[in-house]
């Protein structure tokens, strides 16, 4: 199926590896221009020189860190000189230590609004002027299983991803009447470093084998297995796509099935 966003522009958040990285390599597959992400300069020029070669796409990056504002508008700014404005964002970033809610100094509750809330909400706002002006326009806010059911041991990431839900949905009331959509895509376990570095965690912290913590994911999750970054990258690629024009507001889920709640 043609998604029809050959040429769009597409900034990328967290995109040097993992969804990120699986969801701005569907873009370029797709034909749009893509501009990757992150922290680590020579990670995103080695990701990008791998995707320019082999879908031919315009691959620019951007070294960039969200707890930083001047470096937040430092990659604004670099899109708007490249490219003169936007038509794809995804709202994305690294997912916080593991730990319990009860336990989290307001210090730390502070630094990771900054990382995980703030810095995106200032790149939307920044963006959506230039999507109305061209009437068209595609925010998509990756989260976590945890915005849909709080995930043991993931304190910090069930909520303040849970915060980003009502902002994405109040959004999409907000920008619907100017053709731009805003939706959530909530991952299950889908299977990333991320998701690797809490599999080690858990089989840490329970004196399991990080096998046997597997397992029992598994047995979770009706389809049985981890998810593939490329079947989530599918799924938002179709979000942002211009088929998606009738699909805003709505939180999707790719997650095998995973949660539970109707």
């Amino acid at each position: 199926m043609d998604l029809h966003i050959q040429g769009k522009r597409a900034l990328v958040m967290a995109s040097s590896q993992g969804l990120g990285l699986g969801i701005a390599s569907e873009l370029a597959k797709e034909g749009a221009k893509v501009m990757l992400c992150g922290r680590s300069s020579d990670k995103l020029q080695e990701q990008a020189d791998k995707l320019h070669a082999a879908t031919g796409a315009e691959v620019l990056t951007s070294c960039v860190d969200l707890s930083d504002w001047d470096s937040v508008q430092a990659t604004i700014d670099q899109v708007k000189a490249s490219w003169q404005g936007l038509d794809i964002l995804v709202n994305n970033s690294g997912g916080p230590r593991p730990g319990m809610a009860s336990e989290v100094e307001h210090e730390e509750w502070l630094s990771y609004f900054q990382t995980m809330i703030a810095s995106l909400m200032e790149m939307t706002r920044q963006f959506i002027e230039p999507m109305k002006a061209q009437q068209w326009g595609r925010i998509l806010t990756v989260t976590s299983s945890g915005v849909e059911a709080p995930i043991a041991n993931l304190g910090i990431s069930n909520t303040l991803r849970s915060a980003l839900v009502g902002w994405s949905k109040s959004l999409s009331n907000e920008l619907a009447p100017f053709g731009i959509t805003s939706n959530v895509l909530i991952p299950g376990r889908i299977h990333t470093q991320r998701v690797d570095s809490l599999d080690a965690a858990a089989a840490q912290r329970q004196g399991l084998p990080i096998e046997k913590i597997r397992e029992q994911a598994c047995a979770q999750i009706p389809v049985a297995r981890y998810g593939k970054v490329e079947e989530f990258a599918a799924v938002a690629a179709f979000l942002l796509s211009e088929q998606a024009s009738y699909v805003t507001g709505s939180k999707v889920r790719c997650d095998g099935g995973l949660i539970s709640g109707i």
